[in-house]
């Protein structure tokens, strides 16, 4: 099988990567590692009211400008980080494992690994941006980026998968201000309590990644 050859390792290891990936994604696990929270948000120093993002003098431009149109041309913050790097495999794959098929056929035999792979991450980039950019305009406007993370603090969530214990979270849904769902990985505020799949708690306080909630019968939120 073409794929197995030693020329096509790197692509291969990434459709594996892939794959895990998936898998994760659908056992609830891509929370824990999913940089698709963090906002990639860097301001354009630009007064320019009217011109579009293709229409502004390069002049104009100060330095987090030409890293956030970098960030716009290769897609990045346009899609849930995830989505763009699962997008990003796939290309590299493709553009890997054609091109070598290319050359065998051009000169009777493929680049070597290490080459083909530099060219075939050269070539996914830019293409990967052309996907991912029309891509964000199909997909729901519901990743945690979409408003800042203290916000879903002092909001209901419903624990979906496992039991949160301290030091083990559990996957729960918020919903934010906008009534857009959000999938955040919570622990017990009380460190002798444990929150069971299918219950309803609230988020009383975050930290980094984490939240933390309670039951409503707890006493922290009896009026005294």
């Amino acid at each position: 099988m073409t794929l197995l050859e030693p020329h096509n390792l790197p692509f291969l290891l990434a459709l594996i990567a892939l794959v895990l990936i998936s898998f994760a994604q659908i056992l609830g696990l891509g929370d824990l590692f999913d940089a698709g929270d963090v906002d990639i948000d860097v301001d354009l120093d630009i007064e320019a009211a009217g011109e579009s993002e293709f229409d502004v003098d390069p002049e104009a431009l100060t330095a987090s400008g030409w890293v956030a149109g970098a960030f716009s041309l290769l897609g990045l913050g346009k899609v849930p980080f995830l989505i763009w790097l699962m997008v990003l495999l796939f290309v590299f794959a493709a553009i890997g494992v054609a091109g070598q098929q290319f050359m065998i056929a051009l000169i009777g035999a493929p680049l070597s690994t290490a080459l083909a792979a530099v060219l075939a991450g050269l070539a996914a980039l830019p293409v990967n941006g052309v996907i991912t950019r029309p891509l964000a305009k199909l997909l729901p406007q519901d990743e945690t980026s979409a408003v800042p993370l203290d916000s879903l603090v002092r909001r209901d969530a419903e624990i979906q998968i496992g039991t949160a214990k301290t030091g083990s979270p559990a996957r729960s849904k918020v919903l934010d201000i906008h009534g857009h769902p959000h999938f955040v990985m919570v622990e017990p505020h009380d460190p002798e309590a444990a929150l069971s799949e299918g219950e309803t708690v609230l988020l009383v306080r975050r930290e980094g990644e984490t939240f933390y909630a309670v039951r409503y019968e707890s006493p922290m939120l009896q009026v005294t």
